[in-house]
């Protein structure tokens, strides 16, 4: 009886036992088949999530490489400004050291001073006491002459050889000479610098008078100190350009030429050229008066070579003539 009790639990022993080894194959067949049924899903989410990033970084690089286009851009721009500026300051370094040469110069010799402000004196006096002793007390000045020079122009025009020997050798006697022209001329109501081909100093007074003030005329002898635009060492094309330019009928105008040599090919034909430009207006007195100063920088050369200085002082001594004008030959250009 024992037996066959223990046979039949040996029996159900062995089915349960068989039971759960079936279960659990069928489980891990079961969990295999969920696995590759799921498998395909997951990894063709993971190429989309690679794809979107690598489409993001491509989208990031691209971004950067623009923004790195704009910084060198800007870069390059910052280095051509700082190469201006690097030129402009020495510039400015360049002009700085002329002035304070020219300012040395100056200062060397108070007799000097002492004797050009003595000069001035002379020049800007109307009458002496020996004149008034001579003519009475009311006398009146007919022609306003100082120095040869008549001085009743309402506006003032200088026309600047600026050619290489003017600028290296003349320029501070043509800047002295400037200075004294103007104070001949305390009060006028209009002032105007050009160069013997026509260009003017200052480009935003083009084709018109620059107001009278004592800033205006420190202005121009200010920028007289560094200027110096192409010359071909003739006042012609400078002369015929300020005539067309301001001769006006109602006023008073004095054209006054500083230069040391005439390059032109015919004297006679300039006489010509100004004549139709500037003609008379009663009494044989001209629209405009011509003066002129001349500088002996051409006779420091050899006698063969001083032949345009010749020239420029038979055109202006027979110009400043016919245009009621005054030439003044310097004997000294330092």
């Amino acid at each position: 009886m024992s037996s066959k009790r223990n046979k039949r639990q040996q029996e159900e022993f062995s089915i349960s036992f068989l039971d759960v080894i079936c279960c659990g194959f069928g489980a891990i067949v079961l969990l295999l088949m969920i696995a590759k049924t799921v498998e395909p899903i997951v990894l063709e989410e993971a190429e989309q999530d690679l794809d979107g990033q690598v489409q993001e970084l491509q989208e990031q690089l691209a971004e950067i490489r623009g923004e790195t286009s704009v910084l060198n851009r800007d870069l390059n721009a910052k280095k051509e400004q700082l190469d201006i500026e690097t030129k402009r300051i020495a510039k400015l370094k360049g002009e700085l050291e002329t002035l304070q040469a020219v300012y040395a110069k100056k200062t060397e010799s108070d007799s000097e001073e002492g004797k050009l402000k003595g000069e001035l004196t002379i020049a800007l006096q109307t009458m002496t006491d020996e004149m008034k002793r001579l003519l009475g007390e009311n006398y009146q000045r007919k022609n306003n002459v100082i120095g040869g020079i008549p001085v009743d122009s309402e506006y003032i025009l200088f026309i600047i050889d600026t050619s290489g020997s003017m600028f290296n050798y003349g320029w501070d006697r043509m800047i002295q000479e400037m200075v004294n022209t103007l104070n001949l001329y305390p009060n006028v109501k209009g002032i105007q610098v050009m160069n013997d081909m026509g260009d003017y100093m200052f480009s935003n007074y083009r084709n018109k008078w620059i107001p009278d003030t004592p800033g205006r005329r420190q202005a121009v002898l200010d920028r007289l100190r560094s200027w110096n635009p192409f010359s071909n060492s003739s006042p012609v094309e400078g002369i015929q350009k300020a005539v067309r330019t301001f001769h006006d009928p109602n006023k008073k105008i004095s054209i006054y030429v500083l230069g040391d040599e005439f390059t032109g090919k015919s004297i006679r034909n300039v006489m010509m050229a100004v004549d139709r430009v500037n003609a008379t207006r009663g009494e044989n007195e001209r629209m405009v008066r011509i003066h002129a100063i001349g500088f002996p920088i051409q006779f420091s050369r050899p006698l063969h070579l001083q032949t345009t200085g010749l020239r420029f002082a038979a055109l202006m001594r027979e110009l400043t003539y016919r245009n009621g004008g005054t030439f003044v030959g310097l004997n000294d250009f330092r």
